[in-house]
């Protein structure tokens, strides 16, 4: 199957018992069995193990990933966290020097004292993050494109490097989409997702995503999730089943509407810089070009004054963006990621990587693009 149909029809199968072309919204704690230690359907016991709602949803994460294994969790840190598990003290982490602040958060003050080291470095210097890799490293993490300064990595490269040294590699595909970069194929171990941005699509729901290639690794993952109890509900999963169903529909329209934005941005007398890696004078825009095939409908901006008063008057007077946290959703978004999404990244540490007091960040929604650009005008003069 190619994309567009694995997202409608991709490991489903119309519900045995009814024929129900979606599936129902199996909303029960447990199973009937028949003898002790003999469930009726051998593959439901509990729904904290496994629940058909979830593993249909579960199923059409690994055919959109091209991957063996889904796992759905109760949001995309628990997802990050399930990972984590696999580790112990003395293990080392190299992770990706910009990321989004709930992962900052979580590798550095929730796992400060577990004994595993966190490195965090520029993924392009791959000198750099050669040199730190050690006998105790067991995993890189990163995200391409970052959030919020659009930075990106070198998936293939990267993985090289990993497979060389026997290291699992991770990747957060957030804000690509396995419509636009696919981890596993570039040789990535692990996909991550919040699955509550594109995904799941509308704003209407909190989830996360593990997919992976290698069975094994899927059932340890997999036993971690069931023995700390991070999964997500059945309706929570019908809902980001629902939302996959348009991913390619509305991940092409974010796209469209994001260059036009761009464009418009770009040409602004009051901004100083637009991060997408569409752009030919992004950094990274080759490496975009290369394991991408769109390049989304996230960008971030500053201002040519350089003062946070203007990003904060530019926030507070857009009408169709929604000043909101979040990100992905039908509707578009603006956020200010050094009092929002990156607070808990100390400020010295957002001034090193770049997430300076005057940048906002635009998730690009579907909406008609001409009244995005028409708000943006008025919200800047």
């Amino acid at each position: 199957m190619k994309f567009n149909t694995k997202v409608i029809h991709g490991g489903q199968h119309h519900d045995p018992s009814t024929g129900a072309v979606m599936p129902p919204v199996y909303q029960t704690s447990t199973f009937v069995q028949t003898s002790p230690g003999q469930p009726l359907n051998p593959d439901y016991e509990y729904s904290r193990a496994a629940n058909p709602t979830r593993s249909a949803l579960e199923n059409a994460l690994a055919s959109i990933e091209n991957g063996t294994r889904g796992l759905a969790f109760s949001s995309g840190l628990a997802a990050t966290d399930c990972v984590l598990r696999s580790f112990k003290a003395g293990d080392e982490i190299i992770a990706m020097d910009d990321l989004y602040g709930g992962t900052y958060r979580m590798f550095t003050r929730i796992y400060k004292d577990s004994g595993i080291k966190f490195h965090f470095v520029d993924m392009n210097d791959l000198e750099k993050f050669k040199s730190l890799i050690n006998e105790n490293t067991k995993m890189v993490w990163v995200e391409t494109p970052t959030n919020p300064l659009m930075k990106l990595a070198d998936i293939q490269e990267i993985a090289k490097i990993t497979k060389e040294n026997n290291i699992l590699f991770a990747v957060d595909n957030t804000f690509a989409t396995p419509y636009l970069q696919k981890p596993l194929d570039l040789g990535a171990d692990i996909v991550m997702h919040s699955a509550t941005k594109y995904l799941g699509g509308h704003s209407d729901v909190i989830a996360g995503a593990l997919i992976v290639k290698d069975e094994a690794l899927g059932a340890q993952l997999h036993f971690q999730q069931f023995a700390t109890g991070a999964t997500l509900g059945p309706m929570d999963s019908f809902l980001v089943l629902r939302g996959i169903k348009t991913l390619h529909l509305r991940v092409q329209r974010h796209c469209e509407n994001g260059a036009k934005v761009v464009e418009f941005l770009n040409n602004h007398p009051k901004v100083k810089t637009v991060y997408y890696p569409g752009l030919p004078s992004h950094p990274y825009h080759e490496i975009a070009k290369k394991q991408m095939s769109g390049f989304g409908g996230m960008v971030s901006f500053t201002f040519v004054s350089g003062k946070k008063e203007d990003a904060i008057d530019f926030l507070e007077k857009v009408k169709v963006f929604t000043l909101a946290e979040s990100l992905g959703g039908v509707e578009s978004l603006a956020n200010h990621p050094a009092l929002m999404t990156h607070a808990s990244i100390p400020e010295d540490k957002r001034k090193e990587i770049g997430i300076t007091d005057d940048l906002v960040r635009l998730s690009v929604g579907i909406e008609d693009a001409d009244d995005l650009i028409e708000d943006l005008k008025q919200a800047l003069a």
